[in-house]
């Protein structure tokens, strides 16, 4: 498989990137280790539970949320999706292997502030041997809907 079909159409019609293939992986930091990409720089994508909808939540691949902390920043109460509904939300995409790109799969995003902070920004294309370079400037161009704000801790 190759990049996510709604997500290059996006991401053709929205910014520039730089497509890098590499062999496949199960998870975002191993991803990071097989292309030689800090953790810091690989945005992940976490689909959580919001009210009877849902939100993608980008942050690094070196770091995991605090579901509490976002709970407060939301104002409402939060929980991690399941695989299954995963899988329906993202259905051209490989299982697991979700890109932190929520308006092309019409979703809302919540974006951790330190993602923002890296000059450079490796995503998930869609599959788990896809991945997507941007700079800061297309990334935020990405989530320029976004909200914003700090959730995470380093691992």
């Amino acid at each position: 498989m190759t990049i996510a079909p709604t997500l290059q159409k996006y991401l053709d019609q929205t910014v520039t990137y730089e497509q890098i293939s590499h062999d496949p992986t199960m998870s975002s930091t191993r991803t990071a280790e097989a292309c030689n990409v800090p953790g810091d720089y690989l945005a992940k994508g976490v689909v959580l539970r919001r009210n009877g909808g849902y939100l993608l939540a980008i942050l690094p691949a070196s770091h995991h949320i605090r579901l509490s902390t976002l709970e407060m920043l939301l104002g409402d109460k939060v929980a991690l999706a399941s695989e299954d509904e995963i899988a329906q939300l993202f259905c051209d995409c490989e299982r697991g292997a979700v890109p932190p790109v929520g308006e092309c799969y019409g979703l809302d995003v919540i974006v951790d502030d330190s993602i923002e902070a890296q000059r450079e920004i490796y995503i998930e294309g869609g599959d788990h041997a896809t991945l997507i370079h941007l700079g800061r400037g297309e990334f935020a161009r990405l989530t320029a809907d976004a909200r914003h704000g700090h959730f995470t801790a380093h691992d």
